[in-house]
């Protein structure tokens, strides 16, 4: 399977993945489209914005590290539909919220199915893919959460302009929802994670799977060694990979500061600025149209240009956009341009490190690594808008917060340089 053409339910699986991220990045960014409308219904500061804006990003996190544990033990499939209903309940609940405690909650709660849904759809997408187009697909796939965001912020910037945030999250929710049935007739359970498995029917289920790809039934399944079934998710802290496991959650951390700065500020910025909430709402899809852009550009040329050195020189180059975002733009038009090619560049930072994610690893730990690196960068992505909003309270201007949060992009590229990276195998 590994090296023959990919099959249509191959290509479907990888679609779906791109589907589900897009639907992560409209998630994730709800609360930015709807934070001018949260802080004039409410009254709220910057620095309490702030704290709102984190929260949906502290419960992914949360989610990544314990559910991406949850995916290596009882499947992909099954973690996948778990994590699409907490994120349905989560939105749909956000609607009902009364202020910034009830709202706090409910954003928690839907980042625990984010986050779960990120470390599994990872794997996923990794062993479903043949060997040639793997590294392609897992850019695709990363490529849905700007994809997401771009399709979600147009909705969002029309609902918008009707005046109540909440209609936002009830898009969500109905979307959210929409992905439950797809994901139940799409998605089989991964063969590499079936090929793991010493249950009984185990067989069975993998030629099943391997009939709808039009792939050869299989006599029996690998055989497991006595050391292969000694393995656990805790392998991610051995000594052949420990230091890999450390310096990439590492660089996930320091770049995401630098990546949801943009996505989760631009909106209160532009607003600042002068411009109306449906503006900057669209001056955000703009950001996200750069990033999907530098998702694809950054997955056709990993092949050829090498994949670490590539993710770390536009980590670097994100340095360098931050700083000139920073420097402030006059007209709308040109505050889209500069998101878009700082969201370019962002972008395909996080692409770039799921690449490496999904080939670092070997597939009994692959969604627990992938997991913990999402899960403890996103304490990162927590603390960005925290700490930019409390920058901004004490009276910082707009280019000393941008240089100072863009600095984790190019303290991510150190990481990377230190890094090991051996590709592993998918069985």
């Amino acid at each position: 399977m590994a090296l023959s053409p990919m099959s249509g339910l191959q290509i479907a699986v990888v679609a779906m993945t791109v589907g589900l991220n897009a639907l992560d990045g409209f998630d994730v960014l709800a609360i930015s489209f709807a934070s001018p409308g949260i802080a004039r219904e409410w009254g709220i500061d910057r620095a309490a914005l702030g704290v709102v804006l984190s929260m949906e990003l502290l419960g992914m996190g949360l989610g990544s590290m314990f559910l991406g544990g949850v995916a290596d033990k009882v499947g992909r499939r099954r973690t996948l539909l778990g994590c699409l209903a907490v994120m349905t309940v989560g939105m749909s609940m956000a609607t009902q919220a009364t202020g910034v405690y009830d709202l706090s909650v409910w954003r928690v709660f839907t980042g625990l199915g984010i986050g779960g849904m990120l470390a599994a759809i990872n794997a996923v997408v990794a062993e479903f893919s043949n060997e040639r187009h793997r590294g392609l697909n897992v850019s695709l796939m990363a490529v849905g959460y700007p994809i997401g965001a771009v399709i979600g912020g147009t909705i969002a910037a029309s609902l918008l302009k009707q005046g109540d945030w909440r209609l936002v999250f009830r898009f969500g929710a109905l979307a959210t929802a929409a992905f439950i049935p797809l994901v139940l007739w799409l998605v089989p359970e991964s063969v590499s994670w079936l090929c793991q498995q010493p249950s009984r029917g185990a067989l069975g289920k993998v030629n099943r799977i391997l009939a709808r790809m039009g792939f050869a039934a299989v006599d029996g399944l690998p055989e497991i060694s006595t050391a292969a079934r000694r393995k656990s998710v805790a392998d991610i802290f051995s000594p052949q990979l420990a230091r890999v496991t450390v310096l990439i959650t590492m660089a996930y951390f320091l770049h995401i500061t630098t990546f949801y700065f943009i996505l989760k500020w631009v909106p209160k910025i532009v607003v600042d600025m002068g411009f109306t909430p449906s503006s900057a709402a669209g001056v955000l899809v703009w950001a996200n149209v750069g990033g999907a852009a530098g998702g694809a550009v950054l997955g056709l040329s990993a092949r050829r240009l090498g994949l670490k050195n590539l993710t770390m020189s536009v980590m670097v180059i994100s340095t360098l956009m931050l700083a000139l975002f920073g420097r402030g733009q006059a007209t709308l038009p040109q505050l889209s341009l500069m998101c878009a090619v700082a969201g370019f560049f962002t972008n395909a930072g996080v692409v770039g490190v799921y690449g490496i994610l999904a080939q670092a690893f070997p597939t009994h730990v692959r969604a627990t690594a992938t997991g913990f690196a999402i899960g403890i960068g996103r304490a990162g992505a927590f603390l960005s808008p925290i700490i930019a909003g409390y920058l901004f309270s004490r009276g910082f201007g707009l280019e000393f917060v941008a240089v100072a949060m863009g600095a984790g992009s190019l303290a991510a590229a150190v990481c990377l340089w230190q890094m090991p990276f051996r590709p592993q195998a998918m069985s």
